[in-house]
């Protein structure tokens, strides 16, 4: 993916409505089955009980373009847009320095809020692929979905959706600031279907002023490590969340990159 442009582009990088608010943040949507926090686990001890693990054949290329979801795997209105649309959706209200003074143990926990919206801006929530990888973009209004499939060395990436569960907690809601406007994120978990082998939703909510009025930009957030590799999905945009478009894409995601693992063609897509 394309690095960090200058402050003039990344300002017209903004891909979203005209003058829209966007940085990210964590909350917890559901943090336990009733409804209260979950804190001090790990992403696989979220996911609930363990499964048997997925395979471990090496993904190619090609592998991976096949597991990529297609509009029949999600519901309502998306259309897929050209791979170098995708490629390019950095959105510039992502950018900001997180304000320190919000957090009881500033460095630590600011450091990880701001690792969020990095790689939030970067699409690399789970680090640098270290093999194959694919992108599939989507449009539905002003929403988008950015679904991606990539081979990471297992220890990093069940590191970082460790770490992604963690952030609930550590960045429930702080304020980001960029050319002296500033701007209130949170964050709270997403539940997820049980697939994969290992799994984190976020939903990150931000709350600014575009143009002199309120805008409120709402994303949705999964990322599914099936063996060695893993499916990330960021959806979402200023006419409400997408929970249930992300969840969708996860669930026949994962299951695409389980089959094309085991050498099987993945089953037609249920739309």
């Amino acid at each position: 993916m394309t690095r960090r442009p200058s402050r003039l582009v990344r300002v017209l990088s903004s891909a979203l409505a005209a003058g829209t608010l966007l940085s990210t943040a964590a909350c917890s949507d559901d943090g336990g089955t009733d409804g209260t926090r979950v804190s001090g686990i790990t992403a696989s001890q979220v996911a609930g009980k363990r499964q048997t693990p997925s395979p471990t054949a090496t993904l190619s290329t090609n592998g991976a373009r096949t597991a990529l979801i297609t509009e029949a795997d999600i519901e309502d209105d998306w259309t897929q847009v050209k791979d170098a649309e995708a490629e390019n959706w950095h959105d510039s209200l992502l950018i900001g320095t997180v304000d320190v003074s919000d957090f009881l143990t500033a460095k630590a926990q600011a450091s990880d809020c701001q690792r969020l919206l990095d790689s939030l801006f970067d699409d690399d929530l789970l680090g640098r692929p270290s093999g194959a990888s694919e992108l599939r973009g989507f449009e539905e209004g002003d929403s988008r979905l950015l679904f991606q499939v990539a081979s990471y060395d297992r220890t990093d990436s069940q590191d970082s959706l460790n770490w992604m569960a963690t952030l609930p907690e550590k960045c429930d809601q702080f304020t980001v600031t960029d050319g002296g406007e500033q701007r209130t994120v949170q964050v709270v978990e997403l539940p997820l279907p049980e697939v994969g082998d290992a799994r984190q939703g976020l939903r990150v909510t931000v709350q600014g002023s575009a143009g002199g009025d309120d805008a409120t930009l709402t994303l949705g957030v999964a990322a599914v490590r099936v063996g060695d590799d893993a499916v990330t999905v960021t959806a979402g945009g200023l006419d409400g969340d997408e929970n249930d478009s992300v969840k969708q894409a996860v669930q026949q995601g994962a299951q695409r990159l389980k089959d094309v693992l085991a050498g099987k063609s993945p089953a037609a897509s249920p739309n």
